[in-house]
């Protein structure tokens, strides 16, 4: 099938290049020139494992092409529109500015019986809004919501847990869904659960399934809370808890926190549309989740301060990671960033490190310093403290290898991931977020 994908940021670049490798030809279109021209070579203009060596496939190919042209899209079967519904500027909403601009511009070059699939995480309402101005070019708008997993986006497209399409009633409605079942045939072919709705739900599901986790992720870390009060470890909690079918260990890891561009936003767009949907005390617990996320960041703060004798002035500190997760380059409201910059803003000398997001952080935060060898980034540490739980910090540092090289041998875990045992064994004054 011919598809165009408009909007190739993280949503758009992965959707494009997943949608050529299934046999499609796809073309990309985005305003950003840059970005364009990078795509265009084959080159990922952000970090995610998998997608260069897709784009490369794609274009080379011939199936996949990006360019700055909206007309480029006249003549596909199925426009998908995956922009960016950033936070709004002095308030919690979201900016729909760019999803109303991606359909003011391609509603010219819409023919009848097109598909046109909203990927973006939009308010519930938005669908029913946009779905006339389509309607009236004689196409058909249907809701498709993406869940994709940063690090984890590529076999997330080709291979999903589930898809979604909130379309229209009657018939119309019908044959969109039964287009999208061609577009990801190789899914449904593998007997991926398709779930038909109307737009309201698919709008709400993908909100209700972010405002869950943020709620799971935000519940630990209370629990950690009450941990650090009563001697209680925290990640014990978790595992007791966890083994029973109806709640899971997944997302029971307390620590810093989560950030990123999706699940801060998310949670706090939707607080905003229950507000003006007359239903705020329905979700009230979400603003309780986002201060609970927000003070663990301020506690791991206190665990470097209190490590360092109750001052960081002039204390050489290491952070291991900046991206917001591992197996990204994301520093969207990153809480490992976060911390990083307020252990700055206290005095002190603060060194980072992280496989791939260095220069996204540098670029942000300047006055900060960035050594991209990892044990570079430790010599001469009077503290460690770990945010992003990648493999090079959890798994390949050996604590006797880092004690080596730093001047203190004080570490603080903000993402509960280390051997605490191993490293005090090593002679490590160990901190753990919820831990005695």
């Amino acid at each position: 099938m011919r598809l165009s994908v408009i909007g190739c940021g993280y949503l758009g670049a992965v959707h494009a290049a997943a949608m050529a490798s299934i046999g499609h030809d796809v073309v990309g279109i985005d305003v950003d020139e840059r970005k364009v021209a990078q795509l265009a070579a084959g080159k990922a203009p952000f970090f995610e494992p998998g997608l260069e060596e897709l784009l490369v496939e794609g274009v080379q190919s011939g199936r996949l092409r990006f360019t700055t042209d909206t007309s480029a899209a006249f003549g596909a079967s199925v426009h998908f529109i995956g922009v960016g519904t950033p936070q709004q500027k002095g308030g919690y909403a979201a900016d729909l500015t760019y999803v109303d601009a991606a359909v003011d511009g391609l509603l010219p070059y819409l023919s009848p019986g097109d598909i046109v699939a909203g990927k973006s995480t939009v308010p519930v309402g938005t669908a029913a809004t946009l779905a006339p101005r389509i309607g009236a070019k004689g196409a058909t708008l249907v809701w498709n919501p993406e869940f994709l997993r940063e690090g984890w986006a590529v076999k997330d497209t080709i291979d999903p847990d589930r898809l979604v399409a909130g379309v229209p009633e009657g018939d119309d409605g019908v044959r969109a869904a039964d287009v999208l079942r061609e577009v990801y045939h190789p899914a449904v072919a593998k007997q991926t659960p398709f779930i038909v709705t109307d737009y309201a739900t698919a709008e709400l599901v993908k909100v209700a399934a972010n405002a869950f986790l943020a709620t799971k992720i935000s519940f630990i870390n209370a629990m950690a809370e009450i941990a650090e009060v009563t001697g209680a470890d925290v990640t014990q909690l978790a595992d007791a808890i966890g083994h029973d079918a109806r709640i899971g260990r997944r997302f029971l890891g307390a620590g810093i926190g989560f950030g990123g561009g999706c699940l801060p936003k998310d949670i706090r767009a939707f607080s905003a549309r229950a507000e003006e949907l007359g239903r705020g005390e329905s979700v009230a617990f979400l603003r309780e989740m986002d201060a609970i996320n927000l003070r663990r960041r301020d506690r791991a703060v206190e665990l470097v301060v209190q490590a360092l004798g109750g001052s960081v002035f002039e204390k050489n500190v290491t952070v291991l990671g900046a991206a917001f997760k591992p197996h990204s380059d994301d520093i969207r409201d990153s809480p490992a960033l976060d911390v990083a910059v307020r252990l700055y803003g206290l005095g002190a000398a603060v060194t980072i490190t992280d496989p791939a997001a260095i220069e996204n952080a540098r670029r942000i935060h300047p006055q900060l310093t960035y050594v991209e060898d990892r044990d570079e980034a430790l010599r001469g540490a009077d503290a460690v403290i770990v945010v992003t739980e990648w493999d090079e910090y959890r798994r390949q540092l050996s604590p006797e290898a880092a004690g080596a090289l730093v001047s203190g041998r004080v570490v603080v875990d903000g993402r509960n991931c280390l051997d605490a045992a191993a490293w005090r064994r090593a002679g490590w004054t160990y901190y753990g977020m919820g831990r005695p």
